[in-house]
């Protein structure tokens, strides 16, 4: 006969399961997966993945996607819900902004803010032709492997020294994982205000981000454009958006 404290570590057991599964999950950054990578990726059976995953569905925090699964809305709502009142207000200010600078390159923009050492996208702007961008509103990507990202570590000095204490995931053979490197990176964004992805993230993809800034120095936010290598001209792109991040920094100091 289970006892209770049987069924207490039978219900720690799943829960870490469920909490493998949708870090499997998360890890995609919303492309979904199948039942078998996933299993793989989160060490368990694919019968066990199969079977959490079923309960996860049913709980709307993953969903169907063809013939695998991806992230659901309620999660996505749930993780809005961290970010809170100041994250929105970061959001109302600046939108405007990013709207501005959509409307001057026509490729994907975005507005993020810094939660621990990942970059945490308020808004994304884009049109009928652009590029594929793995960022979502609502999700979140390494700081260290995105413009947008480094652009925010290199104006907190907390985030980055704890982002430089840290693994550094590879995620192509461009991404910075060496310590040294990420911090002479950081150092040559503090000169010129400017951020660089060259495929750090994702093959093909290009981007370039600025931090807006407030009175202290301190990245309240950031803006970035990204597009395909070799289709977006980085210099041009780089001068678009220093001057539209200097316009949202002013209009963010008028505010506070």
């Amino acid at each position: 006969m289970a006892t209770l404290a049987d069924a207490v570590r039978d219900d720690r057991a799943a829960i870490d399961k469920a909490v493998s599964l949708l870090v499997a999950l998360g890890d995609r950054s919303g492309r979904g997966a199948g039942v078998s990578e996933l299993a793989r990726r989160a060490q368990l059976s694919k019968s066990t993945a199969y079977r959490v995953l079923g309960m996860l569905e049913r709980n709307g925090v993953v969903e169907r996607h063809g013939t695998g699964y991806r992230l659901g809305e309620r999660l996505h709502r749930l993780g809005q819900a961290v970010h809170g009142p100041e994250a929105e207000h970061v959001r109302d200010v600046l939108l405007p902004f990013l709207t501005d600078l959509y409307e001057l390159t026509r490729e994907t923009v975005h507005l993020a803010v810094l939660h621990d050492t990942h970059a945490a996208y308020l808004a994304k702007l884009y049109g009928h032709r652009s590029t594929a961008v793995p960022s979502r509103i609502g999700g979140r990507l390494p700081a260290h492997a995105t413009a947008v990202g480094k652009a925010l570590l290199a104006f907190d000095v907390d985030a980055a020294e704890e982002a430089v204490r840290r693994p550094l995931p590879r995620f192509t053979h461009r991404t910075i994982t060496e310590p040294e490197a990420l911090s002479a990176e950081l150092e040559r964004i503090r000169r010129t205000g400017v951020a660089l992805d060259d495929e750090e993230y994702q093959p093909g993809l290009a981007c370039v981000a600025v931090p807006v800034l407030s009175r202290s120095g301190r990245a309240v936010a950031a803006l970035s454009v990204a597009g395909r290598r070799g289709h977006i001209d980085t210099r041009q792109v780089s001068g678009q958006v220093r001057r539209i991040a200097a316009a949202a920094s002013q209009a963010w100091a008028r505010r506070m």
